[in-house]
């Protein structure tokens, strides 16, 4: 073995200053970006709900939204998948007209209130962002792979205030089974700032609080596990749900800009129709009610059918605000029947639904601690778990790999899901480290 010239630590030097440097670029620009973002949202919500009227409008957003990215956007229309697909293999630096589209699409869908929500927005402008410092410095493959990581990281951060879950989404979503260790820092740096950023932009975030978090118990771990087991396989079915009519819709109907005019005219009809607002949007103040009181049992099942019919048919926004909603008002709906506080079962509920969908479980885990507490913590990991090992191989990120299965192969089946599911895992190192221009 070659004794190193100079000391370990400060060979990491330039290694540690780089990143710096390169994360914190990403992190001012995500953070900045997320902080409009949030902005331009909370107008379109608060302006669909002065004019109530907007909503008989959704079939029209829709075909606009569809248009644009017809006429400007497939390039970029897979979205987040795209930013997945360019850290397993890179290809070509993403068109930086990813983020403005997806803002537009994102702000017009709630202005006429169609159910989405805001994560896919802030990581595929931040994925957008960074990808744009590729060009500038002229960044090889490998240091490619670890900025758009970053860039997912710190949009995730920014947008739910929540920098530690962000850092580790940007590692755990790419592949179920493996986190890719070597981009910690720059994640951590970018996830970190971008959050800073945002809240200097003066960003508020919506707390939720939970009153009373009793011991940790053996029921109160059985509970856990029993719940874990229903958010699991509602995350499942809401992947496949959602999946499931966007090809089917691509299927029926090849002229793009119809899917989302058919879809918004299902939705407008059955929200003016039925009077179900509490299903549009982002649904915040539902959210904010299920850790505080009873609400109606079937909630979830409203919020879930809108969901899919708006990202199904064709709508821009993201699936993460749409599982906390479905998720806490499942949670709150199930404690009677496990006779635990529905503050307590809302709160594993808004993380372990989004842990299952997403097959997250440690980004979820401690988003639930920076969330609502330390306290959680033991509740939100078993329920986090047990949510990801029953949701499945599928999930909400078609491009998301499977490094290594969540079971052990069952006798006469194939264990082959990566071949069923995936393309396969690749090895990074033994890909060109060259980047198309």
């Amino acid at each position: 073995m070659t004794t190193p010239k100079y000391p370990e630590p400060l060979l990491l030097l330039p290694y540690v200053g780089k990143w710096l440097l390169l994360a914190s670029l990403v992190a001012l620009a995500t953070g900045s970006a997320s902080a409009f973002f949030l902005w331009a949202l909370a107008w379109a919500t608060q302006t669909r709900e002065t004019h109530r009227w907007l909503i008989a409008l959704l079939p029209v957003a829709g075909f606009v939204v569809g248009w644009l990215y017809l006429r400007f956007g497939q390039r970029v229309e897979a979205g987040n998948n795209l930013l997945i697909d360019e850290i397993h293999d890179p290809k070509k630096v993403v068109p930086l007209r990813m983020a403005p589209l997806v803002l537009g699409g994102t702000v017009i869908s709630h202005l006429f209130g169609a159910s989405v929500g805001r994560e896919g927005t802030a990581v595929q402008m931040g994925g957008a962002l960074a990808d744009q410092l590729t060009l500038l410095f002229r960044l090889k493959a490998e240091d490619r792979r670890l900025l758009l990581m970053a860039g997912i990281s710190a949009g995730f951060a920014s947008v739910f205030g929540t920098p530690l879950a962000g850092a580790i989404f940007g590692l755990e979503v790419l592949a179920v089974g493996r986190l890719r260790y070597d981009a910690l820092f720059p994640c951590m740096v970018a996830a970190i700032i971008a959050d800073q950023v945002g809240l200097l932009w003066g960003v508020h975030h919506t707390p939720y609080a939970i009153a009373h978090i009793p011991a940790f118990n053996a029921w109160g771990f059985a509970a856990t596990v029993l719940a874990g087991v229903v958010f699991g396989l509602i995350g499942m079915l809401f992947a496949k749900a959602t999946h499931g009519l966007a090809g089917w819709m691509k299927r029926t109907i090849r002229y793009a800009p119809l899917r989302p005019l058919l879809g918004g005219a299902v939705v407008a009809a059955a929200v003016l129709g039925l009077g179900a607002d509490r299903y549009i949007g982002l649904g915040i103040p539902t959210i904010v009610d299920a850790f505080q009181q009873p609400l109606a049992p079937l909630d979830f099942s409203g919020k879930f059918l809108f969901t899919v019919a708006s990202l199904g048919s064709g709508f821009k926004g993201g699936e993460v605000t749409p599982l906390f909603y479905i998720g806490a008002t499942l949670g709150n709906a199930m404690a009677p029947l496990l006779h635990m506080p529905f503050a307590l079962l809302a709160g594993l509920g808004f993380v372990a639904v989004f842990a299952g969908a997403a097959n997250t479980p440690l980004a979820s885990t401690i988003m639930a601690m920076e969330l609502f507490g330390g306290e959680i913590g033991l509740y939100a990991g078993v329920a986090c778990v047990v949510a990801y090992l029953f949701s499945g191989h599928a999930g909400i990120y078609r491009s998301q790999r499977i490094a290594q299965s969540k079971c052990p192969p069952v006798p006469g089946h194939s264990d082959d899901l990566q071949t069923q599911l995936h393309p396969p895992v690749t090895d990074p190192a033994s890909k060109d480290r060259g980047i198309s221009k």
